[in-house]
């Protein structure tokens, strides 16, 4: 590569590219990031709009295990310093987004990362001769490098095709004083936090508010995905089943239409009474449906396919482009992997599909070996190390079903075990000969069922052999071989997640591993 080409190009200094210049600055990788604003964390200089988070702050888990307190803190990046844990800059389970903020610009300063503020890219290109990225900033300076990684977040607003949404304020543009809505009629069109957040502000103030959405509510602690609506948000919920003026509009909104006088006339289609159509007054429409990644920077030549109503780049297990070989994507725009479903969107999930991604760019460039202990294939000693694992790895716990841990037999008696893999990655470093994955899950179907509805039909925390009937988090080993469907064994869901019963969690599992050993000749 030419002398001034950088190995690795990172777009935005939010968290995620934060943490993935904290893994390239500590393998001595050549490496630079731009970052838009003026400071790191842009985007929560702004959001949320009413300042307070819901991504959890647990500083007293009455654990001493590091590894362990990162399930109950949401908000730290990875390192090997301490003194660099969020909890220690707020003691409020819900933090504030400023407090975050000054964590972001601490990180990269006691870090020493190699970022440029105050810089915007506006063209990124690749070179058709050289196949390098480049990229041209604000300042009409062009950076090149031989890997692109975008990690710039969800940026522009995700609004509705519906006559008249122009006229109506954004979650971004709307004034967050409560005492500018008194006596007013409030209509927040989504279902996501953000629109209730935005209600709960109003709750003291306004004459009526009301939430409209095409689709029911879900709840997080029903679906188990915390970007649903969290208990933090739903004060609204209260006032509507209580009668307060208050309600949940569930249908389309049609049309919004802005009167002479400032006030709207707004036709909404209410799905549970037969579609039929009403047009209501409110004094103010707010819309708060979301974001969207904002591939507008792409040249023609490296343009990424995007999926989820074109929301999201399209990507491999690897965080690759699918279609852009080189450009890759970290953050919260990688929630494409596990939508509405895990946690990618947020920081506690993809912190660590960056250091995955970050291990897969190490092994793939720089030949550096996915990190791995090595055991023997007894299934003793196999499940000795699973259970170890399960029971205080924070990254399959935070990051469920997405990544999981892989023990690749030698055929030699021995075998590796890998930790943190992308579950659904083929080729190296697991190869193709058998290996076993182990994540932890919920069980199927689990957001259809109330977690408090004690008439549904239950299994009891010793019934190893009806692990797999559980709703709840667990831990599942599969046994992959080729040309085979992966054999599965589920380990029963437990009160306080400690997997450490010899008899209903060790033994269990020991006799899967012996007779898949068996069947495979390991």
């Amino acid at each position: 590569m030419p002398d001034n080409t950088l190995d690795y190009l990172v777009i935005g200094a939010g968290p995620a590219g934060l943490q993935l210049g904290y893994f390239l600055h500590r393998a001595g990788r050549d490496y630079r990031i731009l970052e838009a604003g003026p400071t790191p964390g842009t985007f929560f200089r702004t959001f949320p709009r009413h300042r307070t988070l819901i991504s959890i702050n647990k500083k007293h888990t009455g654990w001493d295990d590091p590894e362990l307190n990162l399930r109950m803190d949401w908000n730290s990046l990875l390192s090997d310093d301490p003194a660099l844990l969020f909890t220690r800059y707020s003691d409020r389970y819900f933090p504030g987004a400023d407090d975050l903020v000054t964590y972001l610009a601490d990180f990269a300063a006691s870090c020493g990362l190699r970022v440029t503020y105050d810089t915007r890219v506006v063209r990124a290109g690749r070179d058709p001769g050289t196949g390098l990225f480049q990229v041209t900033d604000s300042h009409g300076d062009t950076h090149r490098a031989g890997r692109l990684i975008v990690a710039t977040g969800v940026t522009r607003p995700n609004l509705p095709a519906i006559p008249g949404i122009e006229t109506a304020d954004t979650y971004a543009a709307a004034s967050t004083d409560p005492a500018g809505y008194t006596g007013q009629r409030v209509l927040i069109i989504g279902k996501g936090n953000s629109a209730f957040e935005t209600a709960d502000n109003l709750l003291e103030t306004a004459a009526v508010i009301h939430v409209a959405g095409p689709r029911a509510l879900k709840l997080a602690w029903r679906t188990h995905f915390v970007g649903h609506l969290r208990a933090v948000n739903n004060g609204l919920l209260d006032t509507y089943q209580l009668k307060s003026q208050n309600a949940l509009l569930d249908g389309d909104v049609k049309r919004i239409d802005r009167q002479a006088d400032g006030t709207y006339l707004v036709t909404v289609s209410f799905v549970r009474a037969d579609e039929v159509t009403k047009d209501i007054p409110y004094d103010r429409v707010i819309v708060c449906t979301g974001f969207r990644f904002d591939a507008s920077i792409f040249a023609p030549e490296c343009r990424p396919d995007l999926v989820i109503q074109d929301r999201f780049p399209a990507l491999t297990p690897g965080y690759e482009s699918v279609n852009v070989p080189g450009l890759y994507f970290a953050g919260t725009i990688t929630q494409s992997r596990d939508f509405k479903r895990g946690t990618s969107g947020f920081i506690h999930g993809f912190r660590y599909g960056v250091r995955a991604l970050h291990r897969l760019l190490e092994l793939r460039d720089h030949g550096v070996a996915w990190p791995g202990t090595p055991l023997p294939a007894d299934p003793a000693a196999l499940a000795e190390a699973v259970l170890g694992r399960v029971n205080r790895t924070s990254a399959l716990w935070q990051q469920f079903g997405l990544l999981a841990d892989v023990i690749v037999p030698d055929g030699r008696g021995g075998a590796r075990y890998l930790e943190e893999l992308p579950v659904d990655l083929q080729g190296p470093p697991i190869g193709d000969a058998g290996h076993y994955t182990i994540t932890l899950e919920y069980g199927p179907d689990h957001d259809q069922v109330d977690p408090f509805d004690l008439t549904v039909g239950r299994i009891r925390q010793s019934d190893a052999a009806r692990a797999a009937e559980g709703h709840y988090l667990h831990p599942v080993v599969r046994h992959h071989r080729p040309g085979q469907p992966p054999e599965a064994h589920h380990i029963t869901e437990n009160l306080e997640n400690e997997w450490n019963s010899r008899e209903i969690h060790f033994e269990p599992l020991r006799d899967f591993f012996a007779r898949s050993t068996a069947r495979a000749g390991v």
